[in-house]
């Protein structure tokens, strides 16, 4: 787990056993990505087939062939992890070999649940909690940090010949994929990226609705993560909704205090 992920300071709260299982969910989920990525094309699709057996391997007993799937398949048995979410991860993954537009909210809100909500519900199954409120607040919570996400690196994306913000929005504020190629902070692209910080204040709140008070202490590592990703989106309206000119960030030091912070909210 590297230390400059956004995720890192949400991790250090946990117990030792959930800490090694969500790392070793994380590094799972991360090496299909990378290995997807920077394959593309045919390869990229062999990789998606290699790492679904390697994934079978970790849940029908045979002895996985990779560092990820080692360090895995110990958490599934004593964390009781659900399949399907991995499978759902490796789907949404592929995803990207298929396409680099999306029409509209909803075909991007599928990849979203793939790529980031299915991770939650793993997660949520670390942390002890099986609700269907936790499910929910998993679900809700995963689209808004995915769409943090896309609006944080609408930039990288471009460059890897990705828009993943919904064309019939761009089309919506008078915008088009020219301009966001440029780069060029209209007065159309700033509405666009108001329009869609709004839509992940929503999903936030969706989130944060379904919370339970049972659930809150079992959740402080989610919430850590919720708080340093709103973070970032407050921080994508404080400048003007400009992703372009750098990456926005939070530093550090802000992480370790938004996590100490909601840590003791919940103690």
């Amino acid at each position: 787990m590297a230390r400059k992920t956004s995720f890192y300071y949400s991790f250090l709260v946990l117990p030792p056993a959930q800490r090694r299982a969500i790392i070793a969910v994380w590094d799972f989920c991360r090496a299909i990505d990378d290995a997807v990525d920077e394959a593309g094309g045919e390869g990229g699709k062999e990789a998606v087939e290699l790492w679904r057996a390697e994934l079978a391997r970790c849940y029908e007993g045979a002895t996985p062939e990779t560092a990820e799937g080692r360090a895995l398949q110990p958490m599934i048995r004593a964390f009781d992890l659900p399949r399907q979410p991995f499978e759902d991860v490796i789907d949404g993954v592929a995803m990207d070999l298929d396409r680099t537009r999306y029409q509209t909210f909803g075909e991007l809100s599928e990849y979203c649940r793939r790529v980031a909500s299915a991770v939650g519900l793993i997660c949520i199954s670390v942390f002890g909690c099986r609700s269907e409120s936790a499910r929910e607040y998993a679900m809700n919570l995963g689209l808004a940090l995915q769409l943090t996400n896309i609006l944080r690196d609408v930039r990288d994306d471009f460059e890897r010949g990705r828009v993943y913000l919904p064309l019939e929005d761009l089309q919506a504020h008078g915008c088009t994929v020219d301009d966001l190629a440029r780069g060029r902070m209209t007065d159309q692209v700033r509405a666009l990226f108001a329009f869609e910080c709004c839509r992940a204040r929503e999903l936030y709140a969706r989130a944060a609705a379904r919370l339970s008070p049972e659930d809150r202490p079992r959740l402080v590592a989610a919430e850590i993560m919720r708080a340093v990703y709103f973070e970032i989106l407050r921080r994508i309206e404080r400048n003007g909704y400009d992703v372009f000119t750098a990456r926005v960030r939070v530093p550090r030091p802000r992480q370790a205090l938004i996590a100490l912070r909601q840590w003791l909210l919940t103690s």
